[in-house]
């Protein structure tokens, strides 16, 4: 029995040995498989790799030195008068020290921070809703048959078409107080002239009202171009069946644009989140600080502030990374709870 018993504690431990043997032998060959793969994908490939290669070195260039350059002046007490600078012949050398994380808390202690944050979720909700809104109406309109429909689209396109600045600069005029085109229509009307921007309330109005003029006509066609590719079988067997035109809207329309619908309003509340030029080209983050939002205070910081403040407005543009960040990753998992692909 004794014997018998050893032989089987053998056996079994001969098993347990080979059966390492077999798993390490089958791990090497899966290593190597992924890295023959990888190597036939290179090769395979080679073309597509050395096309791309250009593109991505440049925007390491642009995008990955400038961020990891903030990053680090973040970290640092850095403003213009201890950063290297040259004066005439001479060189003057930096002389910001390290802090760590001293920046980031004073400014999440600053009760500006907080201001600038709330109006600028509150400017960003708005003009998206607001855009979003206006630009699926116009898109239902314009998906139907009607004579001069061409002519309205290409019209409701323009104010894409112009330049930013130009579009603002356009509107600044109009909203001009004593000689602007509203208000010598209110005139005209009986009507006393309105402080487009020189009242803190008129002003975040005229800011938003641009602002949604300006994106109106993305939304349109990318809602326009959803709208299209919605099976009309859909609508007529709907319309046979009874239903009326809400009801074809509510459960045929909506639910056709939904991943049309998630990537503009993705898109387009990162693109408001970060709208500088609306805010200072029409009322420098006017009356007062009334309009200003977190990208424009961190402009502030760099060249308007005195000293201006490196340091400061790179806290500032790495926070406003990061709650854009938070936002993005949050809305991913909404809609993968929704079944929404993203």
């Amino acid at each position: 029995m004794a014997a018998h018993t050893s032989q089987s504690v053998a056996k079994a431990a001969g098993g347990d040995g080979e059966d390492s043997v077999a798993a390490r032998g089958r791990s090497r060959r899966t290593d190597s498989a992924k890295q023959g793969g990888l190597g036939r994908a290179l090769a395979t490939h080679w073309y597509a790799w050395a096309m791309i290669a250009p593109v991505v070195l440049v925007l390491g260039v642009i995008i990955g030195w400038p961020l990891a350059r903030g990053i680090y002046l973040s970290l640092t007490d850095a403003n213009e008068r201890n950063v290297a600078r040259t004066i005439g012949a001479n060189h003057i050398e930096a002389t910001y020290t390290f802090v760590g994380l001293d920046n980031y808390a004073d400014v999440l202690a600053d009760p500006v921070f907080l201001q600038r944050l709330v109006w600028t979720v509150v400017w960003t909700v708005l003009c998206v809703s607001i855009t979003f809104t206006l630009g699926l109406a116009l898109a239902t309109m314009l998906n139907r048959e009607f004579r001069g429909r061409a002519a309205y689209r290409m019209a409701l396109i323009l104010p894409w078409a112009v330049p930013g600045f130009v579009s603002v600069f356009a509107w600044r005029f109009l909203f001009n107080r004593d000689s602007g085109i509203l208000n010598k229509i209110l005139d005209g009307g009986g009507i006393s002239a309105i402080p487009w921007l020189d009242d803190p309330t008129w002003a975040k109005f005229s800011v938003v009202a641009v602002n949604v003029w300006l994106g109106v006509p993305f939304m349109m066609v990318a809602l326009l171009g959803g709208l299209q590719s919605i099976p009309a079988e859909l609508y007529e067997a709907a319309e046979m069946d009874g239903a009326t035109a809400w009801q074809r809207f509510r459960h045929i329309t909506l639910p056709g644009l939904r991943s049309v619908s998630m990537t503009v309003i993705l898109l387009s509340t990162i693109w408001t989140f970060n709208m500088f030029p609306v805010i200072f080209l029409l009322t420098r983050g006017g009356p007062g600080d009334s309009t200003e939002i977190l990208v424009t205070q961190a402009f502030r910081e760099a060249f308007v502030a005195s000293p201006r403040d490196f340091a400061g407005s790179a806290t500032w543009g790495v926070l406003i990374l990061a709650l854009l960040m938070i936002f993005a990753l949050v809305y991913r998992r909404s809609l993968r709870k929704q079944g929404e692909v993203w």
